[in-house]
């Protein structure tokens, strides 16, 4: 590794992710100092994928709904200057590294942020969309230690920075949906932690949430992701996900009400072993 005035930690928490972790990694292991996995338990290679790296360290711990706990282990046993926090299905393009290096070459009080949002590329259907809300679709990744941290109660919650945020100008790279099986699947588990979230708030089982979570939210996604952001630019692909990302609100709801109506949780742990 060439010499840095500051160091950077990689972290990621993962699950059954050995079909993704080692293009996650290769990407950047030559500018990390540590990479951080937090892995919970995964039932395939993954962990034995990892241990090739030799800046890798393993915190086994369980599997949890919401992952961002994991993440968040993750980022309390950085040591380094800066936090790189990634998932395994993303990966850093040679642009976006060299940009992060060029941080890494300054001493980090000289950088008057102390995070920066990353634009990220979402992989659907065969190709990046570029329309429909889903780019740049940014992300806060990139931060100095000690200065961030996730509250770990919603799925699709940005990291808390104390201080000022940037932006990086190159692309992360997300292959979430490499099949539209996957894309379900990743639907499902995030339509039961709506659910769950739709519990904490009380959510009404009147009218009102009947014709909010059926009619109104979807329509009003749809709409705001198809035309407004002009998902229709991407085609069918576009559509699709802008179609069925609609949907999750009708799905939630109906979990939600299955969970109410018969007086019990629903069964995190059986959608994230299916993986």
């Amino acid at each position: 590794m060439k010499s840095k005035t500051a160091t950077l930690s990689v972290t990621l928490a993962t699950y059954n992710e050995s079909k993704n972790i080692v293009r996650c990694l290769e990407a950047i292991k030559d500018i990390a100092d540590e990479i951080i996995v937090v892995d919970g338990q995964s039932q395939d290679d993954t962990v034995a994928l990892v241990k090739k790296f030799k800046q890798a360290r393993i915190i086994s711990t369980t599997n949890k709904p919401m992952f961002h706990i994991n993440k968040q282990i993750g980022i309390s046993e950085s040591k380094s200057d800066w936090i790189l926090q990634l998932d395994a299905d993303e990966v850093v393009t040679p642009k976006l590294k060299a940009e992060i290096k060029s941080y890494l070459q300054k001493s980090p009080s000289s950088v008057p942020e102390n995070g920066f949002w990353i634009p990220r590329k979402n992989y659907f259907l065969g190709t990046f969309l570029t329309k429909g809300g889903q780019y740049p679709d940014p992300t806060i990744r990139f931060y100095k230690n000690g200065v961030a941290h996730l509250p770990c109660r919603d799925v699709h919650e940005q990291a808390v920075v104390k201080g000022t945020v940037g932006w990086l100008k190159n692309d992360l790279e997300h292959y979430a949906d490499t099949s539209f099986s996957l894309y379900l699947l990743r639907a499902n588990r995030y339509t039961t932690l709506l659910a769950e979230e739709l519990k904490t708030v009380k959510t009404s089982l009147g009218f009102k949430g009947f014709i909010t979570y059926y009619f109104f939210k979807p329509l009003w996604w749809f709409l705001k992701t198809y035309f407004r952001h002009r998902g229709y630019v991407d085609g069918f692909p576009g559509f699709v996900f802008s179609f069925y990302s609609a949907l999750r609100f009708p799905i939630a709801y109906t979990k939600y009400y299955e969970l109410i109506k018969t007086n019990r949780d629903i069964n995190l742990s059986q959608d994230w072993d299916k993986k």
